[in-house]
């Protein structure tokens, strides 16, 4: 029984991936002695999401290894879990959230961390061997296909895409990766540096595929066989995964009377409407939305504390990184459509650099290319008005 800070409260928590868990985490590690409730709509306890397109996927880590906390850390913190079940619905009048099952969760203070849904294409048909990639199920399922596969087509060159082809050549697989946009990751890079994550691809041996499109995914016999582009090529693939983006989660939020355009929308202290809150990949707070782990766990932290009466609006730099092949690729800040990238260490061609993107006389981000040194220094350099 826990005793102490806030005991008479019930806190229940929609999400169990590394916003909700984190909420958890802190407010019993600041002495909330309530009720916590989490719950998640996978039947794995709480796992960790950015291996699941590397180390998972090229089996360098057990599928355990993902874990966020061990059994005996997730039972310290006593919670209720409700695992293997959906929220399908918000009644913020009677203060409950409504399961799959039936069940009805009455909450003192709610928090909403129930991250993303992968998008399909238009049109997008049923058929074996298409994939999409969002949870650790889904990483089991493509790895044990892509045993058996020759050639996979990766369709949206963002960084899960960029990932996944990365992993697929890592394992031998000969891969096609196409992108509407003029080069991988331009919503995260802009065009100039995105070209240089497209020369290492070509240089791993992928086909990088930009400015162009899909219009249809083709199959025989119920099972994908590739792609034809809108230019009537068509590229033959055993395996198709579409990395088309992700929407916001929340759809079961729909009729609550929130403001559900692009996320839950927040005020900077994380707050929906009076006892609601939100974190992670499906908040949006006054600075903007934001996907990434990092982003997920300070405002989990900050939320927490607010729940329990800290009163301290959300501020942070926004930071997020990704391996691929050799690269580690790391981004502190925003990169804007207009901004220019000036090299302060290294140059385009060599092994590692760091630069900044700088708008005016305001740097807006940090970037590094196999650099974290140099990259954390960089950091020190992006304008306060980018906090």
């Amino acid at each position: 029984m826990f005793t102490g800070l806030g005991a008479a409260l019930n806190v229940v928590i929609v999400g169990a991936s590394i916003g909700g868990l984190t909420v958890a985490e802190v407010l019993r590690r600041r002495g909330f002695g309530g009720t916590i409730t989490l719950v998640g709509e996978e039947r794995h306890p709480p796992y960790d999401r950015p291996p699941l397109s590397k180390q998972v996927l090229t089996e360098s880590w057990p599928a355990e290894r993902t874990r966020l906390l061990s059994r005996d850390a997730l039972d310290g913190l006593g919670v209720e879990w409700v695992l293997g079940r959906r929220a399908v619905h918000l009644d913020r009048g009677r203060q409950v959230v409504g399961l799959d099952d039936g069940r009805r969760l009455p909450y003192d203070r709610l928090v909403i961390a129930t991250g993303l849904t992968p998008r399909r294409l238009p049109g997008q048909p049923v058929l074996d061997g298409l994939h999409t990639l969002r949870t650790l199920d889904d990483a089991l399922a493509l790895r044990g296909e892509m045993k058996d596969a020759g050639r996979i087509a990766v369709v949206g060159a963002g960084v899960l895409g960029c990932e996944l082809a990365a992993a697929a050549r890592t394992l031998g697989l000969e891969v096609t990766l196409v992108e509407p946009a003029p080069a991988p990751m331009a919503r995260h890079l802009g065009a100039r540096l995105g070209a240089l994550v497209a020369r290492t691809h070509r240089g791993h041996g992928v086909d990088v595929r930009v400015g162009t499109e899909v219009h249809a995914i083709t199959g025989t016999a119920g099972r994908v066989d590739g792609l034809e582009l809108t230019g009537g090529e068509k590229v033959r693939a055993d395996l198709v995964i579409v990395t088309a983006g992700a929407d916001p989660a929340t759809g079961w939020l729909t009729g609550s009377g929130l403001d559900l355009s692009d996320g839950v929308t927040c005020d900077a202290y994380g707050q929906a409407a009076p006892g609601i809150y939100a974190v992670g990949d499906v908040a949006r707070f006054p600075a903007g939305r934001v996907e990434s782990r990092t982003n997920a766990t300070e405002q989990a932290v900050a939320v927490a504390g607010n729940i329990l009466g800290d009163e301290r609006p959300f501020s942070s730099i926004p930071y997020f990184w990704t391996d691929q092949y050799d690269v580690k690729l790391q981004i502190h800040g925003r990169i804007g459509h207009d901004d220019r990238i000036r090299w302060i260490e290294g140059e385009p061609g060599a092994g590692r650099w760091v630069a900044l993107a700088e708008n005016g006389d305001e740097v807006t981000a940090a970037i590094g290319w196999k650099h974290a040194r140099g990259v954390r220094l960089a950091r020190e350099r992006i304008s306060a008005l980018s906090r």
